[in-house]
């Protein structure tokens, strides 16, 4: 894993990249939680996706929104965050120009993101949003979703309501070559963490979970899938 440093809207981004595991490998971004509630790339959410991405033999990039940590700029929202992170996929892209799948994977405020990401560019293959902060922002952006992918949030979640989040997916979980799954994590709360306040259990659940659909998708055949009427062809 190496230290990087790109340019982005706001000034330089700070980041983390490790390259694919083989040249044309797959590819994955990271995106961090709310800037103002204490996220960054350092957080043990990011910090797991990121690693099991690797270990998947993925090129992971994750980095710091834009005025976190040695990141240039100030908070801005979410539309200078989602600029932030269409940079960071023209970086890893950059970087991998010959990549057979590009993923999105967020947490929290960085899911929310990752998700207006990927209604905006039709080279994302996948999705793994965690907690995304459907108490607080409106999803429905999402239907028609362009892309299969996987929703993870706890049953304790007071910023991701459950009934709210199960609602926001049933909207969109049924469209024609698309899937979208949606796993509940017993007990845990926003950030993974138990009754006690341990992250240990939660996080490591996540982890099964988040483990389990990314072989699942990646062991399936990769033939092109016919996409929606006016949108690229892409793998599913």
């Amino acid at each position: 894993m190496a230290e990087v440093i790109f340019p982005g809207p706001a000034g330089r981004v700070e980041a983390r990249y490790q390259p694919p595991a083989r040249e044309g490998g797959p590819i994955a971004l990271i995106l961090h939680g709310h800037p103002k509630a204490g996220g960054s790339m350092q957080e043990p959410t990011s910090i797991m996706m990121f690693r099991l991405f690797a270990e998947f033999d993925f090129g992971v990039l994750r980095f710091n929104f834009r005025g976190i940590g040695r990141s240039q700029g100030v908070f801005d929202n979410g539309m200078g965050e989602l600029s932030d992170a269409a940079q960071a996929l023209d970086y890893i892209q950059g970087l991998n120009p010959n990549a057979e799948q590009c993923w999105v994977s967020g947490f929290s405020f960085g899911a929310w993101i990752g998700l207006q990401l990927l209604m905006r560019r039709p080279e994302i293959d996948g999705f793994l949003a965690v907690s995304p902060p459907a108490n607080h922002y409106d999803l429905s952006f999402l239907a028609p979703c362009p892309s299969s992918g996987l929703v993870l949030y706890g049953t304790r979640d007071t910023v991701t309501n459950p009934q709210d989040m199960e609602r926001a997916v049933s909207r969109i979980r049924t469209q024609k070559n698309i899937k979208v799954d949606a796993v509940a994590i017993e007990g845990a709360d926003h950030f993974f963490r138990d009754t006690q306040g341990k992250t240990d259990q939660p996080l490591a659940e996540l982890e099964a979970r988040a483990r389990s659909y990314l072989e699942r998708r990646l062991s399936r055949d990769v033939e092109p899938q016919a996409k929606p009427s006016g949108r690229p062809s892409r793998r599913k």
